[in-house]
């Protein structure tokens, strides 16, 4: 597929969405996502290995860096890691912070969350909270947060507007919004490849080592079904946030959108 012809799903009834490049009712796609996930929650880190050379473990690294959470432990400092289930983002901030940072990982799908317990268990984190939630209705109180961080995650939303604007609602002032996403190649060539890549090759390594090739082929689809850098800049400011800017990585494979609730 060209650059061109891809597809972001901007132009859907109020009452549709996508499923990669399928529409469908908005109160169906969670329940489509949650199988995608319950599907490959066992083999996820490993699939995110292959399909991704292992850049994804510099790219998480690039967030954590950017939040710098502090080491001191002085002050409280909690985290939210919304659909972080399997741990990846929430042990890194452990670790930066010196195992001071309160965190909550939260996701909607109990299987990645249960691959989470079970690896947090294994590094002795127990300042780690595991909390099945909906990223569209978050359980907590306004203001509770000092960050709010989701990783390749808000693309499977249904409704990325209302995820926006819960995590602006649980965010204290003064809190910050970092969101790693995969985004829109912008480079000649590269693009093309890119999407040679993605659409012919990681389904039939998800058909390999996963043994699920259509959950596979969904990322792919759901990845370039996902809003541009700028205009998913744009639904950050629309949910209130300020100073949003967003940084590409790997030729905009990849961007992080940070934002502050002022």
């Amino acid at each position: 597929m060209a650059r061109g012809s891809r597809q972001t799903g901007r132009t859907m009834t109020d009452n549709s969405t996508s499923f990669g490049f399928r529409e469908v009712n908005a109160s169906e796609k969670q329940g489509l996502v949650d199988s995608v996930f319950h599907s490959v929650a066992g083999r996820y880190d490993l699939m995110n290995d292959l399909m991704s050379g292992g850049l994804h473990r510099l790219w998480k690294d690039a967030m954590v860096s950017r939040l710098a959470p502090p080491r001191s432990g002085r002050r409280p400092f909690k985290v939210l890691d919304m659909a972080g289930g399997t741990g990846d983002i929430a042990f890194r901030i452990a670790e930066r912070s010196n195992r001071t940072a309160d965190i909550t990982v939260a996701d909607i799908n109990s299987s990645m969350l249960e691959v989470g317990r079970e690896r947090a268990r294994a590094r002795d984190l127990d300042r780690l909270e595991f909390v099945e939630a909906n990223a569209e209705e978050l359980p907590w109180a306004d203001a509770t947060f000092d960050a709010y961080t989701i990783a390749f995650g808000i693309r499977n939303v249904p409704k990325i507007d209302k995820a926006l604007s819960e995590a602006f609602r649980v965010l204290k002032p003064g809190g910050r919004f970092l969101c790693l996403e995969f985004s829109h190649v912008d480079a000649p060539v590269a693009d093309k490849v890119y999407d040679l890549y993605s659409f012919h090759l990681v389904p039939k390594i998800g058909r390999v080592v996963a043994k699920d090739e259509e959950s596979y082929r969904y990322l792919v689809e759901s990845i370039r079904r996902f809003p541009d850098q700028e205009h998913f800049k744009a639904m950050i400011e629309a949910a209130g946030f300020s100073r949003v800017a967003y940084t590409n990585m790997t030729l905009g494979v990849v961007a992080l959108h940070v934002g502050v609730k002022i």
